[in-house]
């Protein structure tokens, strides 16, 4: 069975004919521990293959990222730090600086212009590995790094018509780039927003299924009805949203856990989603035993497993992360499922 094969059976429930798997790296790991990235990978090969791509140039973009100390400015003007080489870092200076501004913003599509798209479908026709295109798609966390995260929170609160619009312009430029990635021959598209903290959402559910929820069923229609599968990965505790999730057909959720009641989502959400990892990254996998990875390993295996599907092997392989943890995590799931 092929890595293609292998997660579309794990996405429908057809039973696969073993647990499909997906190691997540750090920007840090490619850039100083290819040797360790090699070993994982030559003796657990992944299922799922990130699309080699890249975007056009941005008229704002400057500087190089994931450099320690290295101010570098994105496609969309915010200007990031890296307090350590090899991780994202942080944007300090966003370039709202009053929200009156936002009416003067000019979204990036410049990079959807010079983007590699011509090539996508030979890179999928390439391998047998589900493909799985990488978007920039994040309205919640890119309206953080154009404004600010509690100027944000005080619009969001307020519900301005400044908030409104930046919402829209920020939607509008992701749905034009999902148009473009779901007319290739990917498997999958995915995007991503960060939404919760260690114990809850970050806002209200409420207030999320009235201003960002319908944000994502436009892209689930998008991804659907070009026969592909949609994918996302929300850090932090995302209890309250996993059945709205499931309800506007995100098919695969990467979500932390381990901060959450995993029975309880497994009792509640088992066969309706699949469960694209994870590991406990924050404190198991930097700083556990290999026993302690096995038991966690065994744990997700409990909570969520189904011999039908439903389930990805999945962890990150984070920039300190021993090399004997990240293997633990595949040879465990080899030896229970």
């Amino acid at each position: 069975m092929t890595g293609r094969e292998r997660i579309r059976r794990t996405l429908e429930f057809e039973t696969p004919d073993r647990v499909a798997r997906h190691l997540w790296k750090l920007p840090g790991i490619d850039m100083f521990r290819q040797d360790d990235l090699k070993a994982v990978l030559g003796k657990y090969p992944e299922d799922i293959a990130i699309i080699d791509f890249n975007y056009g140039q941005g008229k704002k973009t400057k500087g190089e990222r994931f450099r320690r100390d290295e101010v570098a400015t994105d496609e969309w003007g915010c200007r990031w730090w890296a307090a350590e080489d090899g991780v994202a870092g942080e944007v300090k200076e966003p370039p709202i600086k009053e929200m009156s501004e936002v009416e003067q913003l000019e979204a990036p599509y410049e990079i959807l212009e010079g983007a590699e798209f011509a090539k996508v479908n030979e890179r999928c026709a390439a391998t047998d590995d589900f493909t799985l295109a990488w978007t920039t798609v994040r309205p919640f966390e890119r309206m953080q790094f154009l404004c600010g995260t509690e100027k944000l929170f005080m619009e969001l609160a307020f519900k301005s018509k400044e908030v409104y619009y930046l919402r829209d312009l920020v939607h509008d430029f992701f749905t034009e780039e999902m148009k473009r990635w779901v007319e290739t021959d990917a498997d999958g598209v995915s995007f991503m927003d960060d939404w919760g903290s260690q114990k809850s959402l970050l806002i209200s559910p409420d207030l999320w299924r009235e201003f960002y929820k319908p944000l994502y069923r436009d892209y689930c229609d998008l991804i659907h009805s070009a026969g592909k599968y949609a994918f996302f990965h929300s850090d932090g505790n995302i209890e309250a949203i996993y059945p709205d999730l499931i309800e506007i057909g995100i098919d695969a959720v990467n979500s932390q856990l381990f901060c959450m009641d995993m029975e309880e989502l497994g009792k509640k959400y088992g066969g309706k989603i699949m469960f694209w990892g994870e590991i406990d990254r924050q404190h198991i996998l930097p700083f556990g035993t290999t026993a302690q990875v096995g038991e966690a390993v065994k744990r997700v295996k409990e909570a969520l497993w189904r011999a039908e599907g439903g389930v990805i092997a999945q962890c990150e392989f984070g920039l300190r992360d021993p090399v004997e943890n990240i293997e633990t995590v595949f040879q465990t799931w080899e030896s229970i499922v």
